[in-house]
């Protein structure tokens, strides 16, 4: 380490704004230069810049600890001036305790009782600690679970973790943390994501040659293709959770199972017929393996994606069904029905768990938590029940007006909750269901419109609209992004690539799915034999 100069610019600033010290902002550099294993510049930048990265004293305290000699580290410990008596306390017994292990290490049993009762113990600190200390020397096992072992005899690797512990323990301007820098380079990258609305990249696309701040562009706002296999209305649609597939259900009574390409086009693989009632929705299982698809008031399928096989028919004689879902470990199914009970089947048909009463309405979307423990679903006009199967605990979101769908976010803390007066509500159900933010700007009027959650961390909120278009809102802010233009007829659902933040797809009256992309896209228009597929160059 370089000799401290008499000037070392401790008054200096740089940078336009005059805020930032030339002293603090040396030291860094020379502690990160140090860190990345860089010794030689490190040591040149504290010689050419005449400023030290430690005090002399600090340097012979941390050189002290590194060749054990602890009481004289200790003592001068003392010297660097530190006013808190706590800290000098506490830091005095990470010393001593590593003096202490030592000593027992090399079977100085008498020298360690000396030191734990004569130096240890009048500190007054962590008496627990103490306690496990003392057990040591009459019990080799404890210093097992203590992490004592007759390796590293010379403590080498534990006198350098007894340096990183002092370090987070000694005041900031006397010893530097530990990657300071790259802390430092990361707020201010985290500070720049924030302030980005149309944040939509992966962390590996941040650079730190310019401010970060994307544009419009990175809202998936081109439509890319327009599948047109459905022949009527189309209801519902969903990426599996891989991204790898996208489901969708009709009025035309079929539900279709598309794949998803690894350029990222869209290609039909499966028509799945045997409905007798339009398909309301449909379910990926937790595995992408299997598919339900829900007839309206009618029975629940159970599909094969590999093959498009019907594996199983679940019904039950006098009710209809009215939505689906998965248990999360994929061995079982549940569903609204008509009388307005909730029931779980395993995956052979047997019932396993019925909720009978006003747990649910005749057009009802359903969820289940990961972890199994909560079910959710609408149960009455302007109600949604959050019904906690193993407590046996009920709790209600209570709403101003008739609710028409629900979404739940991935990590299970959100529910995104369409309303019929033409707004979308975004509730915290962590535990009492608290009203987060509002969305407004979609129409709705006579039809279930659905929203969904996507982008990079679900921070945008898509969803469709009766007026034919695509609306996209800033999760946070709540501010309308974008409408999207290009249906021509009610947007009916929405759903977001959970693996591409820059795919989503959308489903409408006039029959077809649109998928929209980035607008740097120029594809050109193209048909398939296996469902009408055009390939758009983002113009409707």
């Amino acid at each position: 380490m370089a000799r401290p100069l008499t000037s070392q610019g401790d008054g200096e600033t740089i940078g336009s704004q005059g805020v930032v010290k030339k002293a603090e902002f040396i030291k860094i550099i020379t502690r990160a230069l140090y860190s990345l294993g860089y010794e030689k510049s490190g040591a040149l930048l504290e010689e050419e810049s005449g400023i030290p990265l430690y005090s002399s004293v600090v340097n012979l305290f941390m050189q002290q600890v590194t060749d054990g000699k602890w009481d004289d580290s200790v003592a001068t410990l003392c010297m660097i001036g530190l006013s808190d008596e706590t800290i000098v306390k506490s830091a005095s017994f990470l010393i001593l305790e590593q003096k202490f292990l030592e000593l027992l290490k090399m079977e100085k049993v008498a020298a360690a009782l000396d030191t734990l009762r004569n130096e240890i113990v009048p500190l007054h600190v962590n008496l627990n600690r103490v306690h496990e200390l003392a057990v040591c020397i009459i019990s080799p096992l404890q210093c097992v679970r203590l992490g004592i072992s007759g390796q590293d005899t010379e403590g080498t690797k534990s006198r350098s973790k007894i340096l990183e512990k002092l370090q987070k323990l000694l005041p900031a301007a006397i010893m530097i943390p530990e990657k300071r820098l790259e802390h430092l380079v990361e707020r201010a990258l985290d500070v720049q994501r924030w302030a980005c609305v149309y944040h939509n990249t992966w962390d590996s696309d941040l650079s730190l040659y310019s401010d970060h701040q994307c544009g419009k562009n990175q809202i998936p706002s081109q439509t890319l293709q327009i599948l047109q296999a459905h022949k009527d209305e189309v209801w519902f649609l969903q990426f599996s959770h891989n991204g790898k597939y996208l489901a969708s259900s009709s009025k035309d009574q079929s539900a279709i199972i598309w794949e998803v390409k690894e350029n990222g086009q869209v290609s039909l693989k499966h028509t799945l017929c045997g409905h007798q009632k339009p398909v309301s929705t449909v379910s990926w299982s937790p595995d992408d393996g299997q598919i339900l698809t829900c007839g309206q008031e009618e029975v629940i399928k159970r599909w094969d994606v590999s093959s498009g096989e019907c594996l199983h028919v679940y019904e039950k004689s006098g009710v209809g069904l009215i939505s689906c879902g998965w248990f999360p470990d994929g061995r079982g199914i549940f569903s609204g029905m008509t009388d307005r009970s909730i029931c779980l089947w395993d995956l052979d048909g047997r019932e396993l768990e019925c909720w009978k009463g006003q747990r649910t309405l005749r057009i009802s979307d359903m969820a289940i938590t990961d972890d199994g423990k909560r079910i959710i679903s609408i149960c009455r006009e302007s109600a949604i029940l959050l019904l906690d199967r193993e407590a046996k605990f009920e709790r209600l979101i209570e709403e101003v007006d008739m609710i028409t769908s629900f979404s739940l976010s991935k990590d299970n803390k959100f529910l995104l909750v369409n309303l019929i007066n033409q707004e979308i509500h975004l509730w915290s159900i962590e535990g009492d269901p608290k009203l987060v933010s509002k969305y407004k700007g979609h129409k709705r009027t006579r039809f279930i419109i659905r929203s969904c959650f996507g982008g990079l961390g679900q921070a945008f909120i898509a969803s469709g609209s009766e007026d034919s278009q695509v609306c996209i809102w800033h999760r946070c802010s709540g501010e309308l992004l974008l409408a999207l233009p290009g249906h021509s007829g009610a947007v009916n659902c929405v759903s977001w690539n959970p693996a591409n933040l820059h795919m989503l797809a959308s489903s409408s009256d006039d029959r077809t799915i649109r998928i929209w992309g980035l607008n740097h896209f120029n594809l050109k228009h193209r048909d398939h034999s296996n469902g009408s597929i055009h390939h758009c160059n983002g113009r409707s």
